[in-house]
Parts: C-alpha cells; sequence; structure tokens
C-alpha cells in the first residue's frame, strides 16, 4: 500500500508544472495532515499563515508553493508547484483509484430490477436495492446497498450513489456524479394551499434535473419541482444535510455548506458558494460569483458579485440582550431622527441669519 514519490509526480506531469525536491525513490505509505505527518507520509501547506508548522514537521515529503520553497528544502524534500492544494487535491484522487478495493460489478441476488429497466455494461446494484420500470442506468453505475432508483429515472455513466440513496420517479442524473448516504432526490416539494384552516396538498408535477459531476452529500434532500423541473447544474457540490426546496435553479460549480436551506423558486448563479447554516429564502436570485458567509440569512435578491454576510455577531449573553433591546428601538429613533431633522430644516428656512 505504497507509492514511490517520483511516481506521484509522474502521474501528475500532464497537469501540473510541478519540481521534486529529493529522492524520488521514497515510498510514501499514506497522506497526512502537515502537523502530525511521520516520515512516511505525504502532507502539503497551501496558505502562507500555516509556515510555521513546516519545519518542525516529520513528513517525507510536503507540497509547497513558490513562496515556501526555501523553507520546506531546508526541511527536507517537497514538491513545488502553482497551486499546492489543487494538486494535493489531485493526489487524493490518485490515491483513492491506486488503494480502493476492486469495484463489484453485476446484481446482487437480493435485489430488484423491473424487467422493463435498463442497465448498460459494468453496472453494479447492492443488495436489497430496488430498480424501478424504464429506469435507464448507463455505463458504470453504482447503485449501493438499499438504494431506490425510481420509475423512468436516468443515470449517467460513471455516476456513484452510495447505500440507501433514493432517486425518485422521473428524475434524472449525469454522468461521474457522486451521492453519498441517505440522500433523497425528488422527494415532494413543500407545497400546500390553505383551506378552511386546514392544509390542501399542491401535487408536485415536476421531477429533478441533475447535471454532470455533480456531487450530494449525506442525508441531502433535493426536492421535485411543482409544475417546472428542480435544477442543479454541472459541477455543483452540495454537502450534507442540505435542503432543496422546489423549483430552486443551482448554477453550475456553485458550492453550497451543511446545513444551508434554499427555499422554494430561489435561483443561485454560476460560481457561488454558501456558507454552512445559511438560509437563502424563496424566489431570490443571486447573480453568478457571489458568496454568503455560514449563518447568514439572505432576505434579498443579490445583483451583484461579491462577499455578503448578514449575522449578528456572537456576544456574551447580557451583551447580547442589550444590544438585542437597543435594535428593537431603532425604528423609533429614526422617526425622531427625521422630525428633528424637519424641524432644523423649518427652522433654518424661517431665520435664514440664524442658519
Amino acid at each position: 500500500m505504497t507509492i514511490r514519490l517520483g511516481d506521484i509526480v509522474t502521474a501528475l506531469a500532464g497537469e501540473f508544472d510541478a519540481r521534486l525536491v529529493g529522492d524520488p525513490d521514497v515510498l510514501i505509505q499514506r497522506l497526512a495532515p502537515l502537523e502530525s505527518a511521520g516520515p512516511a507520509e505525504l502532507s502539503f501547506l497551501s496558505h502562507i499563515k500555516y509556515q510555521g508548522q513546516l519545519a518542525h514537521s516529520s513528513a517525507a515529503c510536503v507540497v509547497v508553493g513558490p513562496h515556501a520553497e526555501q523553507a520546506a528544502t531546508r526541511r527536507g524534500a517537497c514538491i513545488v508547484v502553482g497551486d499546492p492544494y489543487l494538486y494535493f487535491a489531485r493526489i487524493t484522487q490518485l490515491w483513492q483509484m491506486r488503494h480502493q478495493p476492486a469495484k463489484t460489478v453485476g446484481v446482487h441476488p437480493s435485489a430488484f430490477i423491473d424487467p422493463s429497466a435498463r442497465l448498460a455494461q459494468d453496472v453494479s446494484v447492492g443488495a436489497f436495492a430496488c430498480i424501478g420500470a424504464h429506469a435507464v442506468l448507463e455505463v458504470g453505475v453504482r447503485v449501493g446497498e438499499h438504494g431506490v432508483i425510481g420509475r423512468d429515472v436516468v443515470i449517467g455513466a460513471q455516476t456513484r450513489l452510495a447505500a440507501r440513496v433514493t432517486v425518485a420517479d422521473g428524475c434524472s442524473m449525469g454522468e461521474r456524479c457522486i451521492v453519498h448516504p441517505g440522500a433523497v432526490i425528488g422527494a415532494d416539494g413543500f407545497g400546500f394551499a390553505p383551506r378552511n384552516g386546514a392544509w390542501e396538498k399542491i401535487e408536485q408535477l415536476g421531477a429533478v434535473r441533475i447535471g454532470n459531476d455533480v456531487e450530494i452529500g449525506a442525508n441531502t434532500c433535493i426536492d421535485r419541482g411543482a409544475l417546472q423541473d428542480t435544477v442543479i447544474e454541472d459541477g455543483v457540490k452540495l454537502d450534507n444535510l442540505i435542503q432543496i426546496g422546489h423549483n430552486v435553479h443551482i448554477g453550475r460549480h456553485s458550492a453550497l455548506a451543511g446545513c444551508v436551506g434554499v427555499a422554494g423558486s430561489a435561483t443561485i448563479g454560476a460560481h457561488c458558494t454558501v456558507g454552512g447554516g445559511a438560509v437563502v429564502l424563496g424566489h431570490l436570485s443571486l447573480a453568478d460569483h457571489v458568496h454568503v458567509s455560514a449563518a447568514s440569512v439572505v432576505t434579498r435578491s443579490i445583483r451583484k458579485p461579491g462577499h455578503y454576510t448578514g449575522l449578528f455577531p456572537i456576544d456574551d449573553n447580557a451583551s447580547w440582550e442589550k444590544n438585542a433591546a437597543t435594535l428593537k428601538q431603532l425604528h423609533g429613533l429614526r422617526e425622531r431622527l427625521k422630525m428633528l431633522e424637519q424641524t432644523t430644516v423649518t427652522a433654518s428656512r424661517k431665520n435664514p441669519e440664524k442658519s
């Protein structure tokens, strides 16, 4: 379970202009954080603020940027590359490909496959999974244990669904997607009409359309559209425990961190980020390249790219209560200030010499 240091650099040579300083025959047994890496482990330094850890690291080799080359070479072996964080990400992918168990191909005897479903070559279906009528699983698709693929679902090539993933009727996913355990794609959206003090269900007649290279975290829920489809474009990354409401549209390569909630009919542009625990209210739009801080609540549409924050800073409870009480008085203070300004203007007009 080892890889030569030189082999790692050679494998990524087509993508990166990286330079190895040190012995290419050193064997790497695992990847590890900089502060805990040992003599047979490979690590990385992506930000200059962590450079103080470099001198004390016991790592066999550290991936660094040009700014840290001198400090890294004084310590020992290093790989120098323009973007060490991206380079290390590719190393993790290489490591996973080299060390993961061989993929099991075929249908487990306990799985149910509807006779009208179409499974391409190299498809894997785990124990107790269920594949519905007219579903299409393209080349290399993997469905984990207890997975449920509904009627008329289409799953693109090389997409991997972990255990207990549900893709409901009529939904579609592109190629090379990864869906982690317990995610639900295509549950009914939260749509009800009030009727005499009770609620009348609005049937959710749309579906969910997911593009290529999308990753969806554990126990994340993406609701189907009410009339039109909920859309997740290519390259979107969704963390664990995210709620995406019906008719939401998320643009390509946007990333949402854990516990984000996006209410129905909101539109998030391309290359946006939303920090953990943030909320985007319904029917709002975020332009491309909008970045929302963690725990913020987006209460209006954002038309310009930029970094936005909407949260009350944490404080000790006594101070917070005083500030919260002051906030409640702001409207009254505003009105009093307007009256004072108006009185001052009126007085200056009556007595211009004194003003």
